[in-house]
């Protein structure tokens, strides 16, 4: 009985020990893409202000700019 015991405890450390170790990475990776996602969120916010920026001080462009990327969506969506 003694040996069946210590085997089962060994057992269970290993199994308690793996479970740390996931717990672990998992944590990691979790604070890996929270990290990525706030340095995403804060690159997105930059974008849409330089193209505020953009079209305000270059409107009739940005005209010219819409109206061909319009032009040429309806040409390569028309084509399916």
């Amino acid at each position: 009985m003694k040996n069946t015991d210590s085997t089962v405890d060994a057992v269970s450390d290993f199994a308690h020990g793996a479970v740390d170790k996931a717990t672990n990475a998992t944590n990691l990776a979790v604070d890996k893409i929270s990290e990525k996602g706030e340095q995403l969120k804060i690159t997105e916010q930059r974008l849409v202000k330089e193209a505020s920026d953009y079209v305000r001080d270059n409107p009739m462009t940005s005209v010219g700019i819409a109206i061909g990327a319009g032009y040429l969506l309806s040409k390569l969506l028309s084509n399916r």
